[in-house]
């Protein structure tokens, strides 16, 4: 299988192989890739941490004076120009935190440690990386991932190319989104590399909990290839009892079923809940490891798996404090009874021991308890809107906005300036690309894709009114403008 080029035109590799994507991803899944290289005695352990950095960054349109005109470049291009302006001083040391774990796994790997860590890149970040010419970061990450001496210490994740959060972008983006990513990263690393993407991460750890939506969340990863995804602890219940998982530190299996009667599920770990920078940043989750001890699945003994994310250059914490801390816990756990390990690993060796994906607790999103004491499964989207409307109405915390980071945090609320453009960009691509089936390695839908997926990225919608919302109105307007001139 021929390796992908990484651009065609100045349009980043993101449709157009989606039958050799299958092949690969299928070919990996058949195969186990971690356990027997990362030479952890599984049977002897107390207990594992795994960590991942979650890295990002957007494109904005700042890349001249008028916001019309201006390329769309990385907000990191942006920072890095303007060093003088807020705390855009930090670039420099976000390209050195993006570039960090390609140069501390060989050092660690070299010492004879044992390193591990999971890795999630936005394709915004990988695009404006490239483009920025900080070829030594992706050079040094493909160290990590490509080099048989260190790939079993470093798991990437897939994720939505343009880091969109899933209970807000519409279901049929958010595939091709997820697509995107598979592309650009075999595009980058090869196809061998993306064998090796099993886990997915959800931008801003958003789970969609309107039960279509979360149905299609979850299908569409299944579709796509992915064996678990990673969840946050607040943003999920019980089947059995609707309460928040009793037991965080086992692998669970992430149900949900549409108004339709239809049913997907996954594998779900479980990011515990906290202060992610600073518990990654000082390694809390190897600390918390230490103090667990084997507990019984299934009949059987298995180590627990204590995991957090964080984002990998965001504060102080994580860029001054996590370097030392990490090469610390690194010497410190290397074949030791609390060993860190990274999630398929751990999952490979669950299932090696006979483990199956049905003795892992049921768990689904927040509030389908209460739609399904009111409605059957089947009844229809008309019941269900129909009982969320009551729903809403007798309870002001009830909401179908998905869980996230925080409960504090709406992705749409305050937003419908940016929600209407969105959404119009959307329904033009579903309505003059998708459903006509205009194929999907013709340049004029991959740069129209490029555009709506870089138009749905979620930091539009964190920083409230203002500059980053008039950024992701003037990209939906592109995408649009795109659609039309091309597919009229």
């Amino acid at each position: 299988m021929n390796q992908l080029p990484e651009y065609i035109g100045d349009v980043p590799n993101v449709s157009g192989h989606e039958a050799e994507l299958e092949q690969v991803v299928a070919r990996g899944r058949a195969r186990t890739l971690f356990a027997d290289s990362g030479r952890i005695d599984f049977g002897s352990i107390r207990s594992a941490t795994a960590i991942a950095l979650h890295q990002h960054q957007p494109l904005i349109p700042a890349g001249g004076g008028d916001l019309r005109t201006a390329a769309l470049i990385s907000n990191l291009q942006h920072m890095m120009h303007n060093q003088h302006i807020g705390d855009n001083y930090n670039a420099p040391a976000f390209v050195w935190c993006y570039k960090r774990m390609g140069e501390f796994i060989p050092q660690l790997v070299g010492e004879g440690k044992s390193p591990r860590c999971m890795l999630e890149y936005s394709g915004t970040l990988l695009h404006g990386l490239r483009k920025m010419g900080e070829d030594h970061v992706i050079d040094a990450l493909k160290t990590i991932t490509c080099n048989p001496d260190y790939n079993w210490a470093a798991e990437w994740l897939g994720m939505p190319w343009g880091h969109a959060v899933a209970p807000s972008t519409p279901v049929q983006d958010y595939r091709l989104h997820v697509k995107a990513f598979q592309h650009h990263f075999a595009a980058i690393f090869g196809w061998e590399a993306l064998e090796r993407v099993r886990g997915f991460s959800p931008s801003e750890m958003a789970l969609p909990n309107h039960p279509d939506v979360a149905y299609e969340f979850v299908k569409t990863l299944v579709d796509c290839g992915f064996q678990w995804v990673l969840i946050q602890e607040h943003s999920v219940q019980q089947v059995s009892n609707a309460r928040h998982p009793e037991r965080p530190h086992i692998p669970h299996r992430l149900v949900c079923t549409n108004s339709k009667g239809e049913t997907a599920s996954i594998v779900a770990i479980i990011k515990t809940q906290g202060s992610d920078t600073k518990l990654v940043a000082q390694m809390q989750p190897w600390y918390e490891a230490q103090g667990l001890n084997r507990v019984e699945l299934a009949g059987k003994s298995i180590p627990p798996l204590v995991t957090q994310i964080a984002d990998g250059e965001n504060g102080g914490v994580m860029m001054n404090e996590f370097p030392g801390k990490f090469m610390e816990v690194a010497s410190l756990s290397s074949h030791s009874a609390n060993p860190m390990m990274n999630a398929s690993e751990y999952l490979e060796h669950l299932f090696a021991m006979g483990i199956k994906e049905s003795d892992f607790p049921e768990i689904q999103p927040i509030f389908h308890d209460r739609i399904w004491a009111r409605i059957q499964p089947g009844d229809g989207p008309e019941k269900l809107a129909k009982a969320i409307a009551e729903l809403k109405q007798e309870d002001g915390r009830f909401h179908m906005e998905g869980g996230s980071w925080t409960n504090d945090l709406s992705w749409v609320k305050g937003y419908d300036n940016l929600l209407g453009p969105m959404e119009e960009a959307s329904s033009l691509f579903n309505e003059k690309v998708l459903r006509p089936g205009v194929s999907t390695d013709h340049p004029s839908y991959r740069n129209a894709l490029f555009h709506l997926m870089a138009s749905q990225t979620s930091c539009y919608r964190y920083w409230g009114q203002g500059e980053w919302t008039d950024y992701g109105r003037e990209i939906c307007r592109r995408a649009s403008e795109i659609v039309r001139r091309d597919f009229a």
